[in-house]
Formats: structure tokens, C-alpha cells, sequence
């Protein structure tokens, strides 16, 4: 491979992005990806491994990795670290049962140092879902903030 060619390989990577999103299961995550996406959302079935979708924007590349967030794969996320530009954790805000499992689902991804150099973005999804907490709220109560 010429120098010429290694160049544009860097200059196409760095327009280039590996999303992670993941998060509890039923919390939205493939709803969020297809919609972005112009998908049809009517029916959609639990991620039981994962889906990659790539998006364009402008002159930039998004490979959204929809991981399933079922707990008996949770275990399996960490396959999906390498290389990861930006993590999504997506929060079902209208699951007040199982904040506290999502805080300690976040609490360990974010002790990974595989992800250390992952932007990190946590969407309160389902926020039209009357009783829903607001992303302030989810933060006092116990994602964001630790007691």
C-alpha cells in the first residue's frame, strides 16, 4: 500500500464512527437506531445478539451497533468494545423498578478500559410515557449522581 493510500485510509477513518449503544433490555435501542434510520418501528423484536446499521451524515460515517440488553447476554458486551468512538446508554425512563440495575449496568461499563476513550452520551428514551422520569430527574435520582 502507497503513502498515498494510507493517508486517505486515515482520512476516511477519521470520518468515521463506531457507536456502542446499548442498555437494559425493552429500554428502546433498536426503536431509537431504526427511526434515526427511517425505518419502519411497527413491530420490532428483542436484539438476541446485535445489529449494525451505517448511517451517513453529511461527510460522516455512524456504524450504530444495537446490542440486545437481555441479562443473560449482558455478559457478552464486552466483544463489542474494540474500537468504540462513542457509547449510547439508553435509559427506559418510564421503568422506575430498574434504575437501580441500570446505574449498576453504567457503573461497570464505565470501569472497562477498553471503552476509557468512548464519548459517552445517556439518553432518557420514552419520556412521552406519562410517569416517566425527566433525564434531570434520572440523574438525581441515581444514575448520573452516586449516593
Amino acid at each position: 500500500m502507497g503513502l498515498l493510500s494510507i493517508i486517505r485510509k486515515i482520512k476516511r477513518k477519521e470520518k468515521e464512527m463506531r457507536i456502542l449503544m446499548v442498555g437494559l433490555d425493552n429500554s428502546g435501542k433498536t426503536t431509537i437506531v431504526l427511526k434515526i434510520n427511517g425505518e419502519d418501528t411497527s413491530v420490532i423484536s428483542p436484539t438476541l445478539g446485535f445489529n449494525i446499521k451505517t448511517i451517513t451524515y453529511q461527510k460522516y460515517t455512524l456504524n450504530i451497533w444495537d446490542v440486545g440488553g437481555q441479562r443473560t447476554i449482558r455478559s457478552y458486551w464486552r466483544n463489542y468494545f474494540e474500537q468504540t468512538d462513542g457509547l449510547v446508554w439508553v435509559v427506559d425512563s418510564s421503568d422506575l423498578r430498574r434504575l437501580d440495575d441500570c446505574k449498576m449496568e453504567l457503573d461497570n461499563l464505565l470501569k472497562e478500559e477498553r471503552l476509557s476513550g468512548a464519548s459517552l452520551l445517556i439518553l432518557a428514551n420514552k419520556q412521552d410515557i406519562k410517569g416517566a422520569l425527566t433525564p434531570a430527574e434520572i440523574a438525581k435520582v441515581r444514575l448520573l449522581v452516586d449516593n
